[in-house]
């Protein structure tokens, strides 16, 4: 029976009085209070420089998922089938509710509050891929999909609704292309690098938890070397993406990170750049093209053709955005 590394708690000297499964991993209520077992999938080599990062975090005051080393003072333990698991102290709370706007504007600051202590010394092993080099690389992959889709013809909703609006989308990624060329980005690169700029990676209201007293980020998995304005973008797009592009929430939302974490005006045109780029127009088009084409998911068409609906809106946001 798979015991979800259950069975490694042994390694830690501990026991569980009560178990759940929860999103990812086993959660346990132990001697040393809860805890959640993980899967581990990474390399023992940048959970360590992980490990470092969350240290320096909570040493600072913030409230995040430190791993916990085992009898043998190892950050990863094998179950009896030899599957690698980790531990991490873990928190009574829930995630940050979209639709709360009181939990969105406590996730923004506490996004805030993160960067300012997220600065280690840079290991160019994780500096984050070229923001440059991603749009570049994209603009061509919507150029070839639209190759692919003319040459054995569009049958799906999908494909028709895809020829019928790239020309729009792919304008809009050439001229955010152009945009972040003519910027100081590979500056602001570099000022990112110099000063050890960590990114989350993932901060999205998944890995927000909302305490009875504060609140705690969790999953750093996917941290990096890159200008924070990254996490901000990432976490502000799929938010505002659900309020339709609300120009004044978008405008309360970077209020309150510039409060805490004042925003330079290279970072300002940065954040605009991004946010003017078609990312979810391009998500949805690889996705299409990597996946099986004999079965098109009814969940992606609908997707695209809200995003359609939302291109209005979204404009408008794009050319109301302040600096």
């Amino acid at each position: 029976m798979y015991d979800y590394g259950l069975s490694t708690l042994e390694q830690y000297g501990l026991t569980a009085e009560s178990t759940a499964r929860t999103r990812g991993g086993l959660l346990c209520n132990t001697e040393k209070g809860l805890v959640i077992v993980k899967e581990f999938k990474g390399t023992e080599k940048k959970l360590q420089k992980q490990q470092e990062l969350l240290l320096q975090i909570q040493s600072q005051g913030g409230k995040v998922d430190c791993y916990i080393q085992n009898q043998e003072e190892n950050l990863v333990s094998r179950d009896r089938d030899g599957i690698p698991y980790t531990m991490q102290y873990w928190y009574e709370g829930r995630e940050c509710d979209t639709r709360s706007k009181e939990d969105i504007f406590k996730s923004i600051r506490t996004m805030a509050e993160l960067h300012q202590r997220m600065h280690i010394p840079t290991v160019e092993y994780y500096i984050e891929p070229s923001l440059e080099n991603g749009y570049l690389r994209h603009n061509q992959e919507l150029k070839k999909i639209r190759s692919f889709i003319r040459k054995r013809g569009a049958s799906s909703p999908f494909e028709k609704i895809y020829l019928a609006t790239v020309e729009d989308f792919l304008r809009d990624g050439e001229e955010a292309y152009a945009a972040l060329r003519e910027s100081g980005y590979q500056e602001l690169r570099q000022k990112a690098e110099t000063e050890g700029e960590v990114c989350h990676g993932e901060y999205n209201q998944h890995n927000v938890l909302i305490l009875k007293s504060g609140t705690a980020v969790t999953n750093f998995e996917h941290w990096g070397f890159d200008t924070q304005m990254a996490d901000l973008y990432r976490f502000m797009r799929k938010i505002l993406e659900k309020y339709n592009w609300d120009v004044r929430f978008g405008k309360e939302m970077l209020k309150a990170y510039h409060e805490i974490k004042p925003v330079s005006k290279e970072e300002w045109t940065n954040l605009k750049i991004r946010f003017s780029y078609p990312e979810k127009y391009w998500k949805l088009a690889n996705y299409y093209y990597t996946h099986r084409k004999t079965w098109i998911s009814v969940k992606n068409t609908e997707k695209l053709q809200n995003l359609i609906r939302q291109r209005e809106a979204w404009k408008r946001y794009c050319a109301s955005f302040f600096f």
